[in-house]
């Protein structure tokens, strides 16, 4: 089975994408994956200032916790990010983690297979696809990669309120049991 790393993007405590990123966990595990889970709740994460160091030396100038991060992320099979919808789009700290992660672009990474699990207030159809472009537009920069599944669970707003959506619950533990 597979080496999966999910990371969680809310900085909420109790919120609903952990919430559901639990029930994901579980499914993942009884499917036989090891799984490693990080939040981004209290991490130091700076925004890439573009200098390409990267690029030359695989590793980042800024000294934080996206450069451990980082190496968590290049020696996974499977990663999975977690993050709620705001103003249609990923969170500004999952944009920022992927902007960290520049310094995996010209490395031997690991990682195949990429998922991603949102939650919104919104749930309409088309809510979650910026936030998927956007995932997509990073995944197209790693040719051995490829975005294997989305799942979207909206209509969720209130704090905590995805641990009494038993539904949601359900779908997301059956998308950690479909990972690769």
């Amino acid at each position: 089975m597979s080496k999966v790393l999910v990371i969680s993007t809310s900085l909420r405590a109790g919120s609903n994408s952990d919430i559901l990123t639990e029930s994901l966990i579980k499914g993942a595990r009884d499917a036989g994956h090891e799984v490693e889970h990080i939040s981004l709740k209290g991490k130091d994460l700076r925004f890439c200032i573009g200098c390409l160091v990267c690029q030359k030396t695989q590793t980042c100038v800024l000294k934080d916790d996206a450069v451990w991060i980082a190496e968590k992320v290049k020696n996974a099979d499977t990663l999975v990010f977690a993050t709620p919808i705001y103003y249609y789009e990923m969170s500004g700290q999952m944009k920022t983690l992927l902007d960290r992660m520049n310094p995996l672009y010209p490395s031997d990474y690991r990682f195949r297979k990429i998922y991603l699990l949102m939650t919104a207030a919104e749930d309409e159809d088309d809510v979650p696809e910026k936030a998927v472009s956007g995932l997509q537009g990073w995944v197209d920069c790693f040719e051995k990669a490829e975005l294997a599944g989305t799942l979207f669970c909206g209509g969720i707003s209130d704090p905590g309120q995805a641990s009494g959506k038993s539904e949601e619950q359900g779908e997301a533990y059956e998308f950690g049991k479909s990972l690769e």
